[in-house]
């Protein structure tokens, strides 16, 4: 996985250490849900088990570099 030197500046906040890798990857991979914003970076959802929470993930234009992860309190499947 790539990395912009924002997320890996972000995901040293306490709130972010706790999201694994794997679970990025798995959200990359098999997400429920995806969307292109206007700017053209691409949104994904995916649920984790581990946490019971949904997990977003924007990537960029490039659908690889991944640009901001964090749990999405507000995201309703369906």
């Amino acid at each position: 996985m790539k990395f912009t030197q924002y997320f890996l500046f972000i995901k040293q906040r306490p709130d972010r250490t706790i999201i694994k890798e794997e679970w990025i990857l798995k959200t990359i991979k098999n997400s429920i849900k995806t969307e292109i914003q206007s700017d053209g970076r691409i949104r994904k959802w995916s649920f984790i088990e581990e946490t019971g929470k949904y997990l977003r993930v924007i990537l960029l234009e490039d659908g690889e570099t991944v640009h901001n992860a964090f749990f999405d309190r507000n995201f309703k499947e369906g």
